[in-house]
């Protein structure tokens, strides 16, 4: 479906992707990142709105900068944000779907759907854009994307100003999409939330992807690197001196009596040490690890790629 092969984008003197290359089939995929990393750039060289400075691009079998006939083929729904104020969402969302080829008549029916689909009322769709709130606008922009019904369905920080029950209502549209044999690449710096989808994933940060692989080998990848676990126990000087006895811990810091952090680059270990510790009178009541951010993760995957871990 998707194909790079040594893709590098330049921005004059900037590198917006460096030397990618990987194939992506049929299914669900999350291409994650902290901000800058280039997957912005990623997903314009798939849309044909960027070509690629050294490298080659093929989406469908065909180079989207030289064939555009493919964009009915996708839909994208960008981060940006939307700045219609005066045109309704009937009328937007009906607009981009004639543009894709389809009849006045065919379009305005596709768009009734969609913004149906995605549970933006009849009477809002029909009130200005710059009245909605941006959970409204959210739901706006990915009813355009997925009017025309296409095979391939790119959301870029899909997620964003949607409450929880609009996350539901997102994920179980994605659901839905997946299971009719339609793709998705969800692009995101929040793990949790393109896991919902259950993807294969693609790491990206500095313009080079780090690493991709399932939901369980990402899981796996955050246990192996050197990582920074943060404990909630009852008595955190006691656990202290047990964690430090067990060899496994690099650095620990007591930050009050029932708080401490750990850093270890043997987490697996540590994590299958704490049941004993618990038999032992001393639980942990919490334990967290990276932050949702992933910046944790994508900074040691970076060190290791320089060589410096």
């Amino acid at each position: 479906m998707i194909e790079f092969e040594g893709v590098t984008k330049f921005y004059k003197t900037v590198i917006g992707v460096n030397d990618l290359t990987f194939r992506l089939g049929t299914g669900a995929f999350g291409l994650l990142g902290p901000n800058g990393s280039g997957k912005t750039t990623l997903l314009n060289l798939i849309l044909g709105q960027l070509r690629p400075t050294m490298g080659s691009v093929k989406v469908f079998g065909v180079d989207p900068w030289r064939d555009e006939s493919i964009l009915r083929r996708i839909g994208y729904c960008p981060a940006s944000e939307l700045l219609l104020p005066n045109v309704s969402a009937r009328e937007w969302v009906t607009y981009q779907t004639e543009m894709v080829g389809f009849s006045r008549t065919a379009a305005a029916e596709l768009a009734e759907r969609a913004l149906r689909d995605v549970g933006l009322p009849p009477a809002a769709a029909e009130r200005p854009i710059g009245g909605y709130s941006l959970g409204m606008r959210q739901r706006t922009k990915l009813a355009q994307a997925i009017a025309h019904r296409p095979d391939l369905l790119i959301l870029d920080e899909p997620f964003n100003g949607l409450d929880p029950v609009g996350r539901h209502e997102m994920n179980e549209l994605l659901t839905g999409y997946l299971a009719d044999g339609r793709s998705v690449l969800l692009a995101s710096h929040v793990l949790h939330e393109v896991e919902v989808i259950r993807p294969e994933f693609l790491l990206i940060s500095g313009g080079r992807l780090l690493a991709s692989g399932s939901p369980a080998e990402v899981r796996r990848l955050l246990i192996d690197l050197p990582n920074e676990i943060q404990l909630q126990v009852d008595d955190a000087a006691r656990v202290a001196e047990r964690l430090v006895a067990t060899g496994l811990v690099d650095s620990l810091k007591v930050i009050d009596r029932q708080h401490l952090t750990v850093m270890t680059r043997e987490s697996g270990k540590l994590l299958e040490y704490f049941p004993r510790l618990a038999a032992e009178g001393w639980p942990v009541r919490r334990l967290g690890t990276l932050d949702e951010s992933l910046q944790d993760l994508f900074t040691m995957l970076m060190r290791r790629h320089r060589g410096e871990i």
